[in-house]
């Protein structure tokens, strides 16, 4: 599953933030909840317009983000 099937970016949603096909939940939304703790299972049940697999995508993305990084050492 390629994360790009369950992500979407529109400039008419949430100011075209990335956010779960169909919803208006955010993957930074999303990922901070995992970050606070929340299990998947959590997640699906709070919010049962998510899948286990819209979790799943929304880490890859994040993760693709951030491999794409670049990151340059500034000297003071």
């Amino acid at each position: 599953m390629n994360w790009q099937d369950r992500i979407v970016i529109d400039p008419k949603v949430l100011l075209g933030k990335p956010v779960v096909r169909g919803t208006r939940l955010s993957v930074e939304f999303v990922v901070g909840l995992l970050a606070e703790g929340w299990s998947g299972q959590k997640v699906t049940e709070n919010y049962p317009g998510l899948a286990h697999e819209d979790i799943l995508a929304c880490l890859r993305y994040a993760s693709d983000v951030l491999k794409s990084e670049k990151v340059y050492l500034v000297h003071p």
